[in-house]
């Protein structure tokens, strides 16, 4: 394969993710990453559409993301754009796709739950090694959340449900700092969300978490700035660890502050600061529900995936 330069653009429902990469076959090397956080679902998620005032921002930030492909001359056939939950479950989804398509010639491909846990595992696998060992990959998105059982070498089961950050903020965060309450609430809904995962998490009994991108970034960063000997688990630029007590730790820091008492924990970004108090209380009933044992940190997820799919098709 001849050194190519290519662009994926993954339109999530909380944040647009950009890559830019040169690929060859001896892998890729990022020129450009970037997140933006346009919050889709903000206002309407919920009920199905997204908002007047999200489109514009969504129109906004593509606008943007087009001039900077333009600026480092990324080919129009080696840009991909990928949608998410906010595109696939709104009813004006599609319209807005359409929309973007006439502003920047971008064709979007509007993924289903499916496909986007099959590039979410692809990007934890080449980020890190998961090994022989039985693993449970969660991702989690404003609008759908992914798990997959897997190990390196192949997926035993994977599945999207749509209980998103946004959605969980929407529908438990009446407060901040959420109440006690709310928590409770949302443990009973996430219970009969996700009734069909105990089964398999029996069979399969995998021990390790494995998180994508995201909630787990802003946790290892978080968690990093807690061991300023640089005593940290973080492995590699892709790969970070965290033990239980570490995380409950993490978790009581931020769960019972409000948002300007969250903003000063070290490590915390702005664009995380509203959605990670729902989505620490989902990682945390995920441990406590499968009795997971471990944590492990992906910081590639959906686009670092669908890249390593393409170059592993030759980027045809």
């Amino acid at each position: 394969m001849l050194q190519q330069r290519v662009a994926v653009i993954d339109l999530g429902t909380n944040t647009f993710h950009v890559l830019i990469a040169e690929v060859s076959e001896l892998g890729f090397q990022k020129l450009h990453s970037e997140k933006i956080p346009v919050r889709i679902g903000q206002g309407g998620i919920s009920e199905g559409m997204i908002t007047e005032e999200a489109q514009e921002r969504a129109l906004e930030a593509i606008t943007n993301i087009h001039q900077t492909l333009q600026q480092y001359k990324v080919p129009d056939n080696k840009t991909w754009v990928v949608a998410t939950s906010a595109f696939r479950s709104a009813k004006n989804g599609k319209t807005l796709a359409e929309e973007i398509n006439k502003r920047t010639g971008f064709s979007i491909q509007i993924i289903d739950g499916d496909q986007e846990a099959e590039y979410i595992y692809q990007g934890a696998k080449t980020a890190l090694d998961i090994g022989n060992t039985t693993s449970l990959i969660m991702d989690i998105g404003g609008g759908s959340v992914e798990f997959i059982i897997a190990n390196q070498r192949k997926i035993f089961w994977k599945k999207s449900f749509e209980i998103g950050g946004q959605r969980l903020m929407d529908q438990f965060m009446r407060t901040d700092p959420i109440t006690e309450l709310d928590i409770q609430r949302m443990n009973i809904f996430l219970e009969e969300k996700l009734w069909g995962m105990s089964e398999v998490m029996f069979n399969y009994s995998p021990k390790v978490l494995i998180g994508c991108s995201g909630t787990f970034d802003t946790l290892a960063e978080i968690n990093d700035t807690r061991y300023p000997d640089g005593q940290s688990l973080r492995l590699s630029a892709t790969e970070a660890e965290m033990d239980l007590d570490d995380f409950h730790e993490v978790y009581q820091a931020l769960v019972w502050k409000n948002r300007d008492q969250r903003l000063k924990v070290p490590g915390m970004i702005e664009m995380r600061a509203d959605m990670i108090v729902v989505a620490v209380c989902l990682v945390r009933f995920i441990l406590d529900r499968y009795d997971l044992e471990h944590i492990r940190m992906s910081t590639y997820s959906l686009k670092e995936g669908f890249l390593s799919k393409k170059m592993q098709e030759d980027l045809d």
